[in-house]
């Protein structure tokens, strides 16, 4: 598949599959495509030649509600978190679920949420480091609570897959592996898929057993782990020439 955004070539003839379950590690220079890619899997943005595909179903095909219901399914934790920053973290967190319980049951769980509601995105947010944000204002809190905020908003909607977008580019070392690791472990508890785009090839070589390199718009490798955890098939000339620039720095 291929993706044009305005005159740039975003993907040039990309082959991916993902199977159930995977955890992807998507790594490459900034501008390389990572989230373009990333929206193409969640059903957001539609390839210009070639065709996006969940469980064998074309997107393009499907109607907007049917569309609707695969978005619904898919969590995407956002490079910019896309929050809203004058409301409250819980009402943020709660509109993971919008897509499921519909627009109008949505917002007035926004608005009214249960006491069994409020609990469970309290757990969510505890699970991020960040239980005691519930009732604060977004807008009113650090760049790296805001990330995990945008966390815990795509595991509260309980996604079949997720997908992360730099999800650790605001927090400390300390946090990132933290939070890579709640990830893994969180898609793992529900046989859910995992794909983040990570600057970090350290984080994406400990954690992720499929790491995905992207170079201009095109994968230009594809290693697995073996059985003993080793990407032994990614080395040290594969990634200098992923990251290289023009004249040949990193």
């Amino acid at each position: 598949m291929s993706v044009t955004l305005g005159a740039t070539a975003a993907l040039r003839d990309v082959d991916l599959r993902v199977d159930a379950g995977e955890a992807i590690a998507i790594i490459g220079p900034s501008g390389a495509g990572k989230t373009t890619l990333l929206r193409v899997l969640a059903g957001v943005l539609d390839p210009d030649r070639g065709s996006a595909s969940v469980d064998g179903v074309p997107l393009a095909g499907l109607t907007q509600r049917e569309r609707q219901a695969i978005r619904a399914s898919i969590g995407f934790v956002h490079q910019d978190h896309a929050l809203v920053p004058v409301l409250r973290v819980l009402q943020n967190v709660i509109a993971g679920r919008l897509g499921k319980a519909g627009l109008s049951a949505g917002l007035r769980r926004m608005v009214f949420p249960l006491t069994e509601e409020r609990e469970a995105v309290h757990a969510t947010l505890e699970r991020v480091g960040i239980g005691e944000t519930l009732y604060k204002r977004v807008d009113r809190l650090s760049g790296g609570q805001q990330q995990r905020v945008a966390i815990a908003r795509a595991l509260y909607q309980e996604p079949r897959a997720l997908l992360a977008d730099e999800p650790v580019a605001s927090v400390d070392p300390v946090r990132s592996r933290a939070i890579i690791q709640l990830l893994i472990d969180v898609a793992k508890e529900r046989g859910a898929t995992l794909i983040a785009s990570l600057h970090d090839v350290d984080l994406a070589v400990e954690f992720f057993p499929r790491i995905v390199g992207v170079r201009d718009g095109r994968v230009v490798f594809d290693v697995r782990a073996d059985e003993h955890g080793t990407h032994a098939g990614l080395d040290k000339a594969m990634l200098q020439e992923l990251y290289e620039q023009g004249d040949g720095q990193i």
